[in-house]
């Protein structure tokens, strides 16, 4: 379902519990179904029909399914949010994500989080579907939609993109949704080293380049399991049985298929959840190998 401007649906939130730490799913949008042919262009019908695990929550008989969402973290004590989605009233070139009005701030306060007690905002990478709530139009400004926050990203990510000749598209999300933040002293860039950088309790920056160069993933490491918030590094679970489908807006696709890779290698066999920021529901599962690939065994959250 796309949200029309407007549109409330019913306020569900959905989590799992990783001991000391929780993360529960802070649903914006189902994308539109043309969105799994124009992202995945190789993930084809006869592809989908080789994963019959696939069907029917991650795909229908023709597509991929994707969703929007956030996710919500509570751990050592602070309120942290990964991804802020596309956002409201936003000028954007796909008309999906265009002059959207959903209720993702009801959903978010909701789950526990209103948006003056978030203390921490992550940014797994600077697109638009991934910044869109770090801002929100009030009396004509954009302004921080959690004035209490640090908001945080990789120094590559943030270098790359300010090094870049930008089109008017990006142009445009950067003055809406990045800049305001910068204006207002809180964005933060930090160094992210091939071990991970710890910015919560039990809450890690890893790299995850190719899709961008500075895209991080979010390693969650509870007192009870571990857990992985992919990012854009890996889109949709047919990505597990066919790694090398990649993204058309993947700056470098054979370095972001090293990466899907090396996180897969990570996960498989051990009961780490993987939280994909784009899967649609059930969102969560955890890693096997099967017949030298991967597939996602699902794992539905509860209410927290």
């Amino acid at each position: 379902m796309n949200t029309a401007p407007g549109q409330r649906t019913p306020v569900t939130t959905v989590g799992w519990s990783l001991g000391d730490i929780a993360v529960r799913r802070v649903d914006e949008i189902e994308l539109p179904r043309q969105t799994g042919p124009w992202l995945l262009p190789a993930a084809t019908k006869e592809v989908l029909d080789e994963v019959p695990w696939l069907r029917p929550d991650f795909a229908d008989a023709e597509v991929p399914r994707l969703a929007s969402h956030s996710f919500a973290v509570s751990a050592g004590g602070l309120r942290i949010i990964v991804d802020t989605g596309i956002g409201n009233d936003k000028t954007r070139a796909n008309p999906a994500w265009n002059g959207l009005g959903t209720d993702f701030l009801d959903r978010l306060t909701a789950a526990g989080f209103p948006p003056e007690s978030v203390d921490l905002v992550i940014t797994t990478h600077l697109h638009s579907d991934h910044v869109g709530w770090n801002t929100r139009l009030v009396g004509g400004d954009w302004v921080p939609t959690f004035p209490n926050a640090r908001y945080l990203t990789s120094r590559t990510e943030w270098d790359h993109w300010a090094a870049t000749d930008l089109d008017e598209a990006r142009t445009q999300m950067f003055r809406d949704s990045v800049h305001p933040v910068r204006d207002a002293g809180q964005y933060d860039v930090v160094d992210v080293p091939e071990q991970g950088h710890e910015v919560a309790p039990g809450v890690l920056l890893v790299p995850a380049p190719g899709h961008t160069p500075g895209q991080v993933a979010v390693q969650l490491r509870g007192s009870g399991r571990r857990a992985l918030i992919t990012g854009d590094s890996i889109h949709h679970p047919v990505q597990l049985s066919h790694p090398h489908v990649h993204s058309c807006v993947d700056i470098d696709p054979a370095e972001a298929i090293r990466t899907r890779g090396r996180l897969l290698d990570g996960l498989a066999d051990t009961e780490d959840l993987l939280l994909g920021t784009h899967f649609p529901q059930p969102t969560a599962g955890t890693v096997r190998r099967l017949d030298g690939r991967y597939r996602l065994h699902a794992e539905f959250g509860s209410e927290l």
